[in-house]
């Protein structure tokens, strides 16, 4: 059979090159970072990169008072970063225990079932070589729209708390003390102008001069009067990937979203009355309380219509995630199988030995009778 060489001609050549320019340019759009998250607006150098790769939040509300320990995941290529939380009233600002997360995640582990089959598998005995047998699934004015309550620095934090009633000014005041939002933002603050809120911006640059933000960051601790609990989202609307959500709530009683607010149905992945200790304890401020644990995503961040407005549930219903470990049934350390199958080979040769014995006796009286 003769052989037959394909030439690339110039056109197939340039549409090889679109293809790839295309692609490249998908790839850049999917390394661009998350432009806001759920903590509020997000901003970095427009020449460098970072990605909000998670935001894990606990909330605390007593019925007059409500606090927020936010933690965020970062990866990227931003040497400094900056972001805005609009709150309904006036906030004090703190580092928060970066133990806490830790320790919820501790408390809203799945639970551990064992369970047993009976029939040996590829890694157990006679198939492999040990008997374990174990296997797993495993104010002051500073310009007109704008006033100061307050400027600390906690820890790698710079820390603004502001009153604002004008969208433009505060965006102006943000970016003249070195904060660079864009313009975009000033028209997404409008309703938590119009509505009086308060705002915590937050600026934050890595210890070491010539490093970039990545990994977890420290948790800031905020807390502020609030009739009702709420964790402000509305922000993260100006998000250009999909962002992720993990909500603790400590309260009196189990606590829901009063709407998915532009994502996925929140998921509860705990919920359950706890005795707190640690980081959690002084979170609750001693005593047993209510956690309800919440995990949502927003695959369009676009989409996000407001703020999550968290109220009590119909019940004050536990729930608890199970993982199942599965292992070989055994009695004493001998695998159960064993036991049955040589107990049924030891009932299958009595059996046989018995009609032997009946087939010899017969033959012999056959024997006897002909003589």
């Amino acid at each position: 059979m003769d052989t037959v060489t394909a030439r690339s001609s110039p056109g197939r050549r340039r549409a090889l090159l679109v293809v790839l320019l295309l692609l490249a340019v998908q790839l850049v759009s999917l390394a661009r970072p998350a432009y806001a998250c759920g903590c509020g607006a997000m901003v970095v150098d427009p020449k460098t990169t970072m990605a909000v790769n998670r935001e894990t939040s606990a909330v605390r509300w007593d019925g007059k008072r409500e606090e927020i320990v936010m933690s965020l995941t970062v990866d990227g290529t931003a040497r400094d970063a900056a972001w805005i939380m609009p709150v309904p009233h006036r906030a004090e600002v703190e580092l928060g225990d970066p133990a806490l997360f830790t320790d919820l995640a501790a408390l809203t582990a799945p639970a551990v079932e064992r369970r047993h089959y009976f029939w040996p598998e590829s890694h157990d005995w006679p198939f492999a070589s040990d008997m374990d047998g174990a296997a797993a699934p495993a104010p002051r004015s500073e310009g007109p729209g704008v006033g100061v309550v307050g400027r600390e620095q906690l820890g790698p934090f710079d820390v603004a708390r502001l009153t604002a009633t004008d969208p433009g000014a505060l965006r102006d005041w943000l970016r003249s003390h070195g904060f660079r939002l864009p313009p975009s933002l000033a028209t997404a603050l409008r309703p938590y102008v119009a509505q009086r809120w308060e705002y915590v911006a937050i600026r934050l640059a890595p210890a070491e001069k010539d490093s970039r933000l990545s990994g977890t960051l420290d948790p800031l601790r905020m807390s502020f009067a609030s009739d009702r609990p709420v964790y402000p989202m509305r922000l993260s609307r100006l998000a250009t990937t999909p962002q992720s959500l993990g909500l603790y709530v400590l309260a009196k009683h189990r606590m829901e979203p009063r709407g998915a607010i532009g994502g996925s149905d929140p998921e509860v992945f705990f919920a359950g009355r706890i005795a707190p200790k640690g980081a959690v304890r002084d979170l609750a401020r001693g005593g047993r309380t209510y956690l309800t644990a919440l995990d949502q995503h927003f695959p369009e961040p676009q989409r996000i219509s407001g703020d999550h407005e968290l109220r009590r549930a119909a019940a004050d219903t536990p729930y608890q995630r199970v993982t199942y470990t599965y292992s070989l049934l055994k009695v004493g350390g001998v695998p159960v199988w064993t036991l049955v199958v040589g107990g049924v080979s030891v009932v299958v040769l009595l059996v046989v030995l018995t009609v032997l014995l009946v087939v010899r006796r017969q033959r012999r009286r056959a024997g006897t009778s002909r003589a």
